[in-house]
């Protein structure tokens, strides 16, 4: 009991001087540099290569596989 009161106690010390504050601002920074970063791509980067390319290449379903996935009873 002494271990799990230890951890809350060191948790708490870790919550409540603004560590918690610090991770909140974090995470909404990250969910805004993503949006940024998906309207740049999306209004930036593939109408210019779709430009290049004249037009011919949908984007929308295009995908890479980075990794086949493996087949049961197989190696």
């Amino acid at each position: 009991m002494a271990k799990s009161s230890g951890f809350l106690k060191e948790f708490r010390d870790f919550a409540v001087p603004g560590n918690m504050m610090d991770l909140t601002g974090g995470v909404i920074m990250g969910a805004a540099f993503s949006k940024i970063v998906d309207s740049l791509v999306k209004d930036s980067v593939l109408p210019t290569v779709n430009f290049l390319v004249c037009g011919k290449v949908d984007f929308s379903d295009k995908l890479v596989v980075l990794h086949e996935p493996a087949i049961f009873g197989q190696r």
